[in-house]
């Protein structure tokens, strides 16, 4: 699995999560403060990003205007995508 930074807008979120803004508003200060620690992770399927974990940190950071996050990323087939989706 390798690390790196991603445009925000070319991972996709499929599956909807419901965020405590409270951890969102506390991550932003964090991140500004002393950055991102930990990477979030996705998986690339076809060239496309697709984000499962790390809601909280994808939002802070949106918020935050970042244009691109941290990702350790893993490339799988569609077939393991699928399996994320069901």
């Amino acid at each position: 699995m390798q690390v790196q930074e991603i445009p925000l807008k070319q991972i996709r979120r499929p599956l909807p999560r419901a965020t405590d803004q409270a951890k969102v508003k506390a991550l932003m200060e964090s991140i500004q403060e002393i950055g991102l620690q930990e990477p979030i992770e996705v998986l690339e399927v076809d060239g496309q990003y697709y984000g499962f974990s790390g809601c909280h940190r994808f939002e802070a950071c949106t918020n935050l205007g970042y244009e691109t996050i941290r990702c350790k990323v893993r490339k799988a087939p569609r077939s393991v995508l699928q399996k994320h989706l069901a």
